[in-house]
């Protein structure tokens, strides 16, 4: 006898996260962003300073992204602990350059601020399902894809959007197709509070 009844429900569902502040930046941080001093990092350019953000000039900015991580913390990820800032970065990508694929370590939400125009066309940030080297490859036909089986999830950057994900992720950014340098933040956060149960002796403060 055929199953002609089924059904196919989701375990698992990993988010992302993208707001829109535009309010927070203005030219004279994205002066000061693309003067700052950078170096190479593989294939594209990191700032020297990795703690972009404890910048004075780029206070509004900061506030901004902390109100970004507090909406997460509370309606995404439904804690009561706090995300802040670690450690900020500035990115160049040049003409026909990428950013290979990575996860970030010592981080629980990881971040990317575009925060001036991006370069026509924008090149992706891509999401890999897989965090590990694989050995089976089962890719399903195209016209199969879906939230469940699909290896890879594509996001296009706006400017002025800021955009978080769990830094467990594996990602890339695809080559810079344009004549123009594509400019971006990244940042990493950790958790501030108190995590576990007293009376289960599991409690840490952090």
């Amino acid at each position: 006898m055929a199953i002609d009844n089924y059904e196919v429900e989701p375990l698992f569902a990993e988010p992302y996260f993208r707001a829109d502040i535009g309010h927070a930046i203005d030219d004279e941080q994205i002066t000061f962003i693309k003067n700052l001093k950078m170096v190479i990092n593989r294939t594209n350019m990191i700032s020297e300073n990795l703690y972009i953000f404890e910048e004075p000039e780029l206070e509004k900015i900061k506030s901004a992204v902390q109100e970004a991580l507090d909406i997460y913390a509370r309606e995404v990820m439904g804690v009561t602990q706090e995300l802040f800032v670690t450690q900020s970065w500035s990115l160049i990508n040049h003409p026909n350059v990428g950013m290979h694929g990575h996860s970030h370590s010592n981080s629980v939400v990881s971040g990317s601020l575009y925060f001036c125009d991006l370069p026509a066309p924008a090149a992706n940030m891509v999401f890999d399902k897989h965090k590990a080297y694989q050995q089976l490859e089962l890719n399903p036909e195209k016209d199969k894809q879906n939230i469940y089986n699909t290896p890879l999830n594509v996001v296009t950057p706006r400017k002025n959007e800021v955009i978080l994900f769990s830094s467990g992720l594996q990602h890339f950014v695809e080559p810079n197709g344009s004549d123009e340098p594509r400019y971006s933040i990244a940042f990493n956060s950790f958790i501030r509070g108190k995590l576990g149960s007293y009376r289960d002796v599991s409690e840490l403060t952090i």
